[in-house]
């Protein structure tokens, strides 16, 4: 922001000085240019006072802070040194700044304007497309990050953080309500998400979900031909749950678990209770030759009957070319019915040609199973066939995208960088043709983390965020990436949000698990893992809540329990043969043991089927090596491994780095670990997003 957007939101005139408070503080002259203030002391005292310009410091509680450790009389001599040098720098800038007694040291508040300073003034003057625009900006970025002089001073610190947090956090609640009294639903989304950027914390969730109506859409029963297999319903389906996301006062379930319940025999009740929803939309599609029924009604949860119903009759071409208009016509008449107010919805950029649909619908609903024997190498194959009828479909080339970020992650294919970069591709082919999609965003996310550019990826995700804050898998990515760089406290509501609204996904749980076990809450661990196993996914992370809870036999049996819950879908390593049965037993017995028994010569087994797996495997980086390696804290091997090539396939294994339990937090712990964060650019998204919970910031960093 220049000196005239900062006076425009002031309302004096030009500020004399500029300091930004958000992120690495940083003081500007009136023309824009930096004032370097080497000295890291006298830097953090002018910070303190632009954070709490209300509040003069005394000089020896100022003296405390900064030289912790000194005795008094040189921490003294020390501040009047650095007062002397500081005064001659301002001086020379012609900077009025600081007002200096013998006993205290305030701050010239008329001389300087902070960012923050800025940020609620354009609040208070009801701007708030402006001060949207500057949240944006400031983004999850610290209050004076990169600042640490001992314990006394970060717990001064944070209580300042907590008091101007909580100013801002006032401020932009009542924006809120004066944007609910306008009923302008455009500016207060915009606002809401520019905040929860910021502000993570639960009861932001909470207010998200406040006074919504809670609704999921279940699969359409297909009556047509044998050889439609649903697709088209599924394709209603899925725009229906796109449309009705976009809706402020709904709360639409994640379509992976609406998706669960097809064809599912169960009552409207027990489904609405397994989604925690309180509206049900159902629906038909019945298909004969070219003509085409599509029926829909809502259900009410709580009594079961139909309150609202809708139909269209008319040949598929028909049906096909006006399918925006019957979402639309649905969307708008569930919102009466659900006495919701109106909202435009702006449908996906999709295609006018019927067969590149048909293909790009089958292609998908197989990306969306990923799992199985040829399924991703016949997903590629029908959506590059789609877009061969139409390359201007971009949510096909999302999908494309996706299915071969899916490649990457669940078969054991040899060219995982060469896919991920031809995913990225497909991904800016897809925003180039429609700008405002959040998953070709996710798509670039991964690539950018295979690059070792993790301040990208999460760049990429807070703004995927942005543009799909309803959306469950958006919310998933967004914590999962926080939880990855070791801010499991921020991760966790976008985690319980997502579950939240897709309740079903077990994939979910385990990045729950992780969260919970990296906060010390493991019996939450133990139960998020065990939801996991009930829903048929892998039964690792319930192992190592187990085993951190110290109950070593249970934790080997849960570990073993994986290869049972996998059964036929565990693939070797990419370039190995597939062992036999009894190859099979041992190798899980042992790793089991090796990780969860507590034994050292168990351990020790497994450190070198570890190496032997590192020199000899097509790809030395694989998980079957990484994630093992973090959870027996051999850091070595985690540097060798994580810190020479991030995959789509290994990255998810940063999650189990932030467990503080032996020995899993030896990797961390490691003289070497920091020198491997700088090296994978941990660092710089650290000091961009905040340092991990368990990492306070080295002080020679300042």
């Amino acid at each position: 922001m220049d000196q005239a957007d900062k006076a425009g939101a002031s309302g004096k005139g030009p500020a004399l000085f500029g300091a930004s408070l958000f992120g690495a503080f940083q003081l500007t002259a009136p023309d824009g240019r930096e004032i370097p203030i080497s000295n890291k002391r006298a830097r953090a005292m002018i910070a303190m006072l632009c954070l709490a310009p209300d509040e003069p410091i005394d000089r020896d509680h100022l003296s405390k802070l900064l030289w912790p450790g000194r005795f008094e009389a040189q921490a003294r001599a020390s501040l009047r040194q650095c007062l002397l040098d500081l005064g001659k720098l301002l001086a020379a800038a012609d900077c009025d700044l600081l007002n200096i007694s013998r006993s205290r040291i305030s701050l010239n508040s008329d001389a300087v304007e902070t960012d923050v300073a800025i940020l609620e003034k354009t609040l208070a003057q009801q701007q708030y497309v402006e001060a949207t625009n500057q949240l944006r900006s400031i983004g999850a970025k610290p209050l004076l990050d990169q600042i640490y002089f001992g314990d006394e001073f970060r717990d001064w610190l944070d209580s300042r953080r907590r008091q101007t947090e909580q100013r801002l956090q006032t401020a932009v609640s009542e924006a809120f309500s004066i944007l609910e009294k306008r009923d302008n639903l455009t500016n207060h989304a915009d606002l809401f998400n520019a905040w929860r950027v910021r502000a993570p914390e639960t009861k932001a969730i909470n207010e998200r979900k406040q006074g919504k109506a809670r609704i999921a859409v279940l699969p359409f029963k297909s009556i047509a031909n044998p050889d439609d297999h649903g697709f088209f319903a599924d394709g209603v389906v899925d725009e229906l749950i796109t449309s009705l996301g976009q809706v402020p006062q709904l709360l639409v379930a994640g379509r992976t678990s609406s998706f669960q319940f097809k064809n599912s025999n169960k009552t409207p009740s027990e489904i609405a209770g397994a989604l925690n929803v309180s509206h049900l939309l159902e629906g038909s599609v019945h298909r004969q030759g070219e003509q085409v029924r599509v029926a829909v009604g809502l259900v009410d949860a709580n009594s079961g009957f139909e309150s609202w119903t809708y139909s269209y009759d008319g040949s598929l071409d028909d049906m096909f070319a006006a399918r925006t208009e019957v979402v639309q016509a649905v969307t708008n008449g569930l919102s009466d019915a659900l006495k919701l107010k109106e909202h435009e919805t702006k449908p996906r950029k999709l295609t006018s040609n019927r067969e590149a649909y048909g293909l790009y619908l089958q292609g998908r609903a197989l990306t969306i199973r990923a799992i199985g024997d040829g399924v991703l190498p016949t997903a590629i194959e029908l959506l590059e066939k789609a877009l061969e009828i139409d390359p201007e479909f971009a949510e096909c080339w999302t999908a494309l995208a996706e299915a071969e970020i899916n490649m990457t992650v669940y078969t054991p294919c040899l060219d995982r960088l060469e896919r991920c970069e031809k995913a990225a591709g497909y991904a800016k082919k897809a925003l180039r043709l429609s700008p405002q999609q959040a998953h070709a965003r996710i798509v670039l996310a991964f690539y950018a983390w295979t690059q070792n550019d993790i301040v990208g990826a999460l760049d990429l995700a807070f703004e995927a965020y942005r543009l799909e804050p309803n959306n469950p898998d958006v919310l998933n990515r967004v914590g999962s990436f926080l939880l990855y760089c070791g801010r499991s406290r921020d991760a966790l509501p976008y985690i319980e949000a997502s579950i939240d609204q897709d309740p079903v996904n077990g994939r979910s749980y385990a990045i729950l698990s992780g969260v919970h076990l990296n906060l010390g809450n493991i019996d939450a661990a133990i139960d998020a893992g065990q939801r996991m196993v009930d829903l048929g996914f892998p039964s690792m992370w319930l192992a190592a809540a187990i085993a951190v809870s110290g109950d070593n036999d249970a934790a080997v049996e849960a570990h073993q329990l994986t290869k049972k819950l996998m059964n036929t879908v565990i693939f070797p390593p990419a370039g190995s043969a597939p062992l036999d049965p009894d190859a099979m037993d041992a190798y899980w017995l042992m790793a089991a043991k090796g990780l969860w028994s507590g034994e050292d010569q168990d351990r020790k087994n497994y450190c070198m089927v570890l190496e032997m797996l590192h020199a000899t495997l097509h790809d030395p980086y694989d998980t079957t090596i990484t994630i093992p390696a973090i959870w027996m804290g051999q850091a070595q091997m985690v540097f060798k491994t994580l810190g020479q090539q991030i995959t789509t396939a290994n990255f998810f294994s940063f999650m189990s780095l932030w467990t503080d339990a032996e020995p899993i937090n030896q990797v961390r712990l490691h003289p070497d670990f920091m020198d491997f964060a700088e090296r994978i650019g941990m660092i710089a998204a650290w000091e961009k997003y905040g340092w991990p919970d368990l990492l306070p910031r080295p002080s020679t960093m300042t």
